[in-house]
């Protein structure tokens, strides 16, 4: 039978019957796999099961089933022994709810040969997946934070437990740990708080909380498993509310509160109150404070309400300082009480200062100024004169302009403030100020009629009114408010806009006249006619087509046919309808094409050719271009590619159009395409075309890559800079920019540098100490916007050389060696290190002397004591304990200097002496309710150690071993060994406690030693009781005597004398009496109050040198020191120095000045100038009376003086007490000698920081020029553009000037920009903290006016080479006249002394008749020629012409000639209006008392003359009676420089232009006399029509006008002086002349 089965296998069956069924394989018996959860059905879970025999017929000789077969889970394959997962319609999941982790089955194997059964078992281990989140149990958690609490604190736990996150998962995947999430919408919440724990989710407060700027705080918790992988972990989010509780952090804040910028702070609050004087308190009680004085707890949300803290209200201080006497202010309720009457005439103001705190002490009170005026009996209030303004202004109006009335802007808006308490004639000083839009409009300070200035520019456009109110106050009374409406008129700013730039349009042929074309729109934001747009065609039309002026309607002209291609371009302007000169407009073009009306056109493509950049990375299937085309007849069109696209990587649309992308681009096989794309509608001829050109664009889609050949070792050697360390390339495939490669150096770009082309190379020195090898990572970058990188990282070795000295471990060596240490001790281990490689490192001492005490092993460093050395020897002999030396480290093989250190050796004293008492028993007193901290007595130990040292310093403490009861009621002070209580006693009288306390030293070792301190509690009959806690006395003066009583204070004992004592707040002070007087001088101006602390004691306890301090033997005594007037005013310096520009305005501000110690009136100065007397009376500067204030009183445009000196007087006590002086400058400025200073802050931040900066700038100059001034002319918006026109509010413009302290001169603009330039990055570091966060200087530049100037010097340039060619004309011209000059000069001077002669004889008093015009001196000589060449030239261009050339020659060669001319014939209107543009008004009188010298070693004369008619020189008046005194009707405006006359000697004689004739002073017959006997001695000298004027009648102005002639061979120098007798000095010598536009001083020139 076996042999049957086993048939041909029976091989087989007998060498294996008792293996079938057994496992193949070795290890245990259980097949155990692992699967994944939610693995896919049919998963193979045991590839083969590996039991022996066959389970496949024919020849089977096992079979294998399934057992235990959880659920079905398991299918197995018999033949290939394979088991596999059954999940159909199920997931094999191994969290809950399944909970499926593990799967058990069995496969039987049973031997078909012996039917033996044989389980195998099979563990399915289902291996967890993170496949679930985690899972917050609440949707939102919430925890309330008191603003209070600390950072660092935990607020929240709330996750602890099962209330947090869960995760379902297994093992990490299911481990949950928590993290703050980002949140947008809160973004501070982030920074607030941190997990303080990850796994428990303990949320910490990172910053302290503030209830007042953020209440709630949403913060976004997560929670993520911990996943193995950080890719594959899941998170879950949820909100914690965190709520901030009020805290109370802040004080009090008066109300009402207006916060400051956009902030939580409060604008100081003012509180205002009015009363009459002279009235009952009873009257007025409580006074109406406006608004009422009350504060309350910034903290207003305190929870419960029950612990909200109250306000206390106190008056802080005030003035005047009797304040006390007349107000007080209720403690609870704020109420104001007046306590008795005022007299104005004694106080008309009180200032107080109201302090508002917490019944709780909260450390920070709130203040608030309360301002009490006091009103006279008749006061009334300002008024306007009426309830409304209504004003206009124009948007173009420049800043400055004054607000108009009515809207054609030709009257301006007065607004009239008037006072019933002045006269309606004068200015009633009251101050308007506006509660809105000051920033735009400002209004004049003064006049009874008031006028509104515009400040900034206006836009109608943006802002078409403003409403603002008004009120008037002087000072004590306030107006009812009115109100201002200013409107903005419309001005023509803006053009006509049409929608579109150009317009095209189809029409066809079968239109008809009429019909629209197209409608057209422009529109114009400005109003009325403004805004009024009118249509017009320009060109383009030819008669076709026409349009609606008003409309814009484009339509066909009538009696126009159209035809089949025509195309028009029309050219359309749209206007408004302003004024012409101010009309606004712009233009649009239509095109216009004609079109047939029925189906003869084929469909027309927009445009003919198309050009598309498409890039390379375009997905397939984009729409790149549609290609719509149009068919008049709508016939359907259909499109196709003709050619280009032989690849076919375009797609078009057959019936649409469209072009599509059909496969991906690639530029670098194909970088353009030209497609020919048709459009047909199907009719014959139905066909167009057009081209689309395809370029297709870069994409950057490659890196850089580096050429990997090139070596990456490399080395450099240390301590060199700029050295080659290798080379990298890389290459970008890519076109353009990207594929440009740059070169980056990733990890040290500080040590090394990379070129353009990879060449590396060293920055700085390399120190191999530091760092003797570097991974520098080398990054090449393309040059796209967003560029691919390549990194590469090189090795750079550096290479070794001997560049460092040894360092010891320390720079200085302290050691302690106890004295008498024995020779050879090692009291100290030196270490040294050489950085270099290689290296042998010895040790020396440096020094000689030290070598004799110590010594040092040279290998090892070890410091060694050679003699014994004892500390109170040394300290005896002076040598000192310490001993100081250098030692030396030295590397043998090196070249490097030796590394040195300090070594200090103390000789340490042993502490030979303990501390001693000096009492072995002390004894006090005490009271039996003495506070904590009372002293009661003093110990005191010596120790005879030396003194410095350590075992000299004694200190105490309590032994409380032997004194426990005691030391828990007395303590005694460390260090000066005071007895003091250590609690609040309450004991019995009469016990004594018995305390010992122990001296110690600090010395090694620590000695001490003891003493008894006996203390007594006293019976409270002998200790004195104070009437009072507090005593108060009136003020003492500040100039009461030594010895003058100012209180006495009280105590009463039974049967005991007493004995007062100041034991605080004042040295010494002891009597009997009780009566405090003054010990010293007492000064108010550095104390003004005392309190003292004064103590009563039994007059026996004080003969014991025994104290009791208590509560009622002890006081406080409160003395106030009463000012008096002792401190003259003092000025902050002796000599102050200011500026004034020459073009300021009359009272403008120069300075400020003068400051008084005292207090009340005393401190109030008046002040006064002293200036010396000018000519005309009139004073250059005025001070105000209180303020101190230097303001200008005249004009200061072309004056001779430079500067002004005068006195400044300060009295004070209002000009009734003491007072001191000061000299002043006021240097005159030119606007050229200024620089302005431009930053990038707003003018306000400059003007509140003024004085800080200009301290700065001032300290900076004084280092060139020491005690120069630095003034302020102006603070500014930035001033930019073309000629500074524009402004920008966001800079600011500082115009200075500094003064030379030495000159009194301004410093020159060069050299000021000199001193600040150069410093300008110092200055920006200085002036930081005052402009704020990045607030600097931008630049210094020249003033406007500079740039004016040079403008002004170009556009006269422009005539320069018209001027150059007329000058040789000239020249040429005037040969022949020089040469005739030279004949006949000699002829001349002879012809002068005759005529000279022939003067002097003629009578005094003769008046000479009437000449003809030709009767003049040149006929009488014989020389007529000059002035016939003179009437030839009649005509005013011709002699303007000659004169100027005959000036200029004489001027060229250096002669002279006798002619006279006016020199108004010479002044041009050219050179008038050129005078007038450089500043010259000819209406001013320049140059009255004048003169110019034109001598070259001549003498020089002052002659009077008139201006029509002449005299002899003998003073002989040759003109009419009628006339001769007709110079009071001179026209000032006339002949600015007054005539000019060539002598025949050569000499120029120019007369002085007319004084004004209410300038014009009589003259004396005494003085003419003897100019007369001064012009007797020029013999050899005539002047033609120079006439003295003679003495005008009483009453009539007889002008005179100056004149100057220089005399050849005249050795003295005689002036005719003035009718005041006027010597001008040396400084008013220096003459500002026409040409002198800047008004510098000739010395400067």
């Amino acid at each position: 039978f076996f042999s049957a089965l086993c048939g041909v296998n029976v091989f087989y069956c007998i060498l294996s019957p008792h293996t079938e069924c057994k496992l193949s394989r070795s290890g245990p018996p259980a097949t155990i796999v692992t699967i994944d959860e939610e693995s896919p059905n049919g998963t193979v879970l045991v590839e083969n099961m590996q039991i022996n025999g066959r389970a496949e017929d024919p020849d089977r000789t096992i079979s294998l089933i399934l057992l235990d077969n959880y659920a079905y889970w398991v299918i197995l394959d018999p033949l290939r022994q394979r088991l596999f997962l059954n999940s159909t319609g199920r997931v094999l999941d191994r969290d809950p709810p399944s909970s499926i982790t593990t799967i058990v089955v069995k496969v039987q194997c049973t031997s078909e040969l012996v039917g033996t059964v044989i389980l195998h078992e099979v563990r399915i281990v289902v291996r967890d997946k993170n496949d679930n989140t985690p899972r917050f149990q609440q949707p939102r958690y919430y925890v309330a934070v008191n603003e209070l609490t600390p950072a660092g604190t935990t607020i929240f736990t709330g996750f602890s437990g099962d209330n947090g996150a869960t995760d379902i998962d297994d093992g990490p995947n299911g481990q949950i740990e928590y993290g703050i999430q980002y949140n947008p919408n809160d973004p501070v919440s982030n920074t607030t708080v941190v997990v303080g724990n990850t796994l428990s989710g303990n949320i910490v407060l990172a910053e302290r909380l503030n209830y007042e700027e953020k209440t709630r705080y949403l913060v976004i918790v997560k929670a993520n498993d911990r996943a193995p992988y950080d890719a594959n972990r899941r998170t879950a989010t949820t909100t914690l509310t965190i709520d901030v509780l009020d805290g109370d952090d802040l004080g009090p804040m008066f109300l009402p509160c207006v916060l400051v910028n956009n902030t939580h702070d409060c604008n100081p609050v003012t509180y205002r109150v009015t009363i009459p004087e002279f009235t009952k308190p009873s009257e007025l009680n409580p006074l109406g404070v406006t608004p009422p004085i009350q504060a309350v707890d910034m903290d207003r949300n305190i929870q419960p309400p029950s612990k909200r803290p109250g306000i206390h209200y106190y008056i802080l201080v005030g003035q005047p300082s009797l304040y006390p006497d007349y107000f007080s202010l209720n403690k609870t309720t704020a109420e104001l009480l007046l306590l008795k009457p005022v007299s104005r005439d004694l106080y008309t103001k009180f200032t107080l200062i109201i302090k508002a705190e917490q019944d709780n002490g909260h450390p920070l009170p709130a203040y608030a100024e309360l301002i009490i005026d006091v009103l006279d009996e008749n006061n009334q209030a300002p008024y306007f004169q009426f309830q409304s303004y209504q004003g206009y202004v124009s948007e173009s109006s420049p800043v400055g302009t004054t607000i108009s009335a009515s809207s054609n802007l030709t009257a301006p808006l007065g607004i009239i403030a008037l006072d019933k308490d002045i006269e309606e004639s004068k200015d009633p000083l009251v101050t308007v100020t506006l509660d809105d839009f000051s920033t735009s409009f400002a209004i004049t300070p003064t006049g009874i009629t008031r006028y509104l200035r515009l400040l900034k520019p206006v836009d109608r456009e943006k802002q078409m009114t403003y409403t603002f109110t008004m009120m008037a106050s002087d000072g004590v009374q306030e107006s009812t408010r009115v109100t201002v409406n200013i409107l903005v008129i419309d001005a023509n700013d803006n053009t006509p806009t049409f929608g579109e730039v150009s317009y095209s349009v189809k029409v066809f042929t079968d239109m008809q006249q009429g019909e629209t074309v197209l409608q057209l729109m422009a529109l114009d934001a400005d109003e009325g006619l403004n805004g009024l747009v009118t249509y017009e065609i320009l060109a383009g039309a030819q008669g076709v087509f026409i349009i609606n002026n008003r409309t814009g309607r484009i339509t066909i002209a009538p009696g126009i046919a159209l035809s089949v291609g025509l195309s028009y371009a029309l050219t359309v302007k749209a206007a408004d309808n302003a004024p012409e000169i101010q009309r606004r407009s712009s233009i649009t073009t239509v095109y216009i094409e004609v079109l047939p009306p029925n189906n003869q056109s084929p469909p027309r493509f927009p445009l003919f050719i198309y050009n598309l950049e498409v890039s390379e990375a375009m997905r397939i299937g984009a729409i790149l271009l549609n290609l719509q085309a149009t068919d008049r007849e709508n016939d359907p069109i259909t499109y196709q590619i003709l050619s280009g696209d032989t690849q076919q990587v375009f797609n078009l649309s057959k019936t649409i159009g469209l072009l599509l992308l059909g496969k991906p681009l690639d530029r670098e096989t194909t970088d353009q395409y030209r497609l020919i794309v048709t459009a047909s509608d199907g009719n014959p001829g139905g066909t167009s075309t057009t081209t689309v050109n395809i370029v297709v664009t870069d994409v950057n889609d490659n890196d850089p890559k580096f050429d990997l050949t090139l070596p990456r070792n490399l080395t450099v050697q240390e301590e060199k800079a700029n050295v080659f360390v290798g080379q990298v390339t890389a290459t970008d495939p890519d076109a353009g920019a990207n594929g440009l490669v740059r070169y980056k150096i990733v990890n040290h770009p500080g040590l090394f540098t990379i070129t353009e082309n990879g060449s590396i190379s060293t920055v700085v020195p390399l120190d191999r100490e530091v760092r003797s090898q570097y991974d520098l990572i080398v990054e090449a970058s393309d040059g796209a916007v967003d560029p691919r990188r390549t990194t590469f990282t090189l090795s750079v070795q550096v290479t070794d050389i001997d560049d460092n000295s040894p360092e010891f471990s320390q720079k200085t060596y302290v050691v302690n060696v106890p004295e008498n240490s024995p020779v050879g001790t090692v009291v100290l281990r030196l270490s040294a290190v050489d950085a270099d490689l290689f290296s042998n490192v010895t040790y020396r001492i440096k020094s000689a002397e030290a070598r004799k005490l110590f010594s040092v092993n040279p290998i090892s460093g070890e410091l060694l004591v050679l003699q014994t050395l004892d500390f109170e020897d040394l300290a005896s002999m002076g040598m000192g304990t310490n001993y100081t030396f250098q030692v030396e480290a030295v590397d043998q093989a090196g070249t490097m200097p030796p590394g040195e250190a300090t070594v200090t050796v103390r000789i340490t004293d042993m502490n030979d002496f303990s501390p001693v008492f000096s009492q072995a028993l002390y004894k006090g007193l005490v009271a039996p309710n003495a506070e904590k901290g009372t002293v009661i007595a003093t110990v005191f130990a010596e120790d005879q150690d030396p003194p410095g040292t350590p075992a000299s310093l004694v200190r105490y403490r309590v032994d409380e071993d032997q004194s426990p009861y005691s030391g828990s009621i007395f303590d005694v002070e460390k260090g000066s060994g005071r007895v003091i209580t250590r609690v609040n006693l309450n004991e019995q009288p009469s016990v004594t406690f018995k305390l010992v306390v122990i001296a110690f030293d600090d010395g090694e070792p620590v000695k001490e030693n003891r003493t008894l301190v006996e203390i007594t509690v006293l019976q409270p009959s002998r200790i004195p009781i104070f009437t009072q806690e507090e005593y108060r006395f009136a003020p003492v003066s500040e100039l009461a005597p030594v010895g003058t009583p100012v209180g006495s204070i009280l105590a009463a004992a039974m049967n005991q004398t007493i004995f007062y004592s100041i034991v605080g707040g004042n040295e010494g002070g002891n009597n009997r009496t009780g009566v405090i007087s003054t010990a010293k001088p007492l000064d108010y101006e550095t104390v003004t109050s005392y309190v003292l602390r004064v103590q009563a004691d039994s007059m026996v306890v004080v003969m014991a040198q025994l104290r009791v301090p208590s509560k009622s033997n002890t006081a406080k005594v409160f003395i106030e020191v009463r000012d008096v007037n002792d401190h003259p005013p003092v000025f902050t310096r002796k000599l102050y120095i200011g500026g004034v520009a020459e073009d300021a305005k009359t009272f403008s501000s120069v300075l400020k000045i003068a400051t008084d110690a005292d207090t009340g009136n005393y401190s109030a100065n008046a002040y006064r100038l002293i200036i010396p007397p000018t000519t005309d009376g009139q004073d250059s500067f005025v001070i105000e009376q209180y303020t101190g204030i230097i303001k200008t009183a005249i004009m200061y445009r072309n004056m001779r003086r430079s500067y002004f000196k005068f006195a400044v007087i300060a009295t004070d006590n209002y000009g009734e007490g003491l007072s001191s002086s000061a000299d002043v400058v006021v240097s005159v400025v030119n606007q050229l000698d200024m620089q302005v200073v431009v930053s990038n802050v707003p003018p306000t931040v400059v003007e509140e920081n003024k004085e800080q900066l200009i301290a700065i700038l001032e300290r900076y100059i004084q280092d060139q020029i020491p005690g120069a001034k630095v003034v302020v002319e102006s603070i500014g918006p930035r001033r930019f553009g073309d000629g500074f026109d524009q402004e920008d509010y966001t800079k600011s413009d500082l115009m200075v000037y500094a003064i030379d302290p030495l000159t009194n001169r301004a410093i020159s603009r060069q050299e000021l920009f000199k001193f600040l330039d150069g410093k300008l990055l110092d200055i920006n570091k200085e002036f930081q903290p005052f402009l704020g966060q990045g607030g600097r200087i931008l630049e210094i530049r020249t003033p406007d006016i500079v740039a004016s100037v040079k403008k002004a010097a170009q556009a006269v340039g422009y005539t320069e080479g018209a001027l150059l060619a007329l000058a040789i004309i000239i020249i040429l011209c005037c040969i022949p006249a020089i040469l005739i000059i030279m004949v006949t000069y000699k002829q001349r001077q002879a012809e002068c002394a005759k005529t000279a002669r022939i003067q002097q004889a003629l009578p005094a008093s003769k008046a000479a008749a009437p000449r003809a015009p030709t009767a003049n001196i040149y006929g009488e000589l014989g020389d007529s020629k000059t002035l016939l060449l003179l009437s030839k030239l009649q005509d005013t261009s011709a002699m303007h012409t000659l004169c100027c050339s005959v000036l200029c020659c004489v001027s060229s060669y250096g002669f002279s000639f006798f002619l006279s001319i006016d020199v108004s014939l010479c002044a041009s209107p050219e050179i008038q209006e050129l005078s007038m543009e450089s500043g010259i008004d000819p209406g001013q009188d320049y140059y009255r008392d004048e003169y110019q010298n034109y001598d070259q070693g001549r003498k020089r004369i002052k002659l009077v003359v008139d201006r029509e008619y002449e005299t002899s020189s003998t003073g002989e008046d040759s003109a009419p009676e009628p006339q001769r005194n007709r110079l009071s009707n001179i026209n000032s405006h006339a002949n600015i420089n007054g005539n000019v006359y060539f002598a025949q000697n050569g000499t120029i004689v120019r007369t002085r232009r007319p004084s004004h004739p209410n300038n014009l002073k009589v003259g004396s017959p005494g003085r003419l006399g003897k100019q007369f006997k001064k012009l007797d001695m020029l013999t050899e000298t005539q002047e033609e029509k120079l006439p003295l004027n003679s003495i005008g009648e009483p009453g009539t102005g007889n002008g005179t006008d100056e004149q100057e002639s220089c005399v050849d061979n005249m050795a003295s120098k005689e002036t005719l002086t003035s009718h005041s007798d006027h010597t001008l000095s040396d400084e008013e010598e220096l003459w500002m002349g026409p040409w002198n536009s800047l008004h510098i001083p000739m010395t400067k020139l």
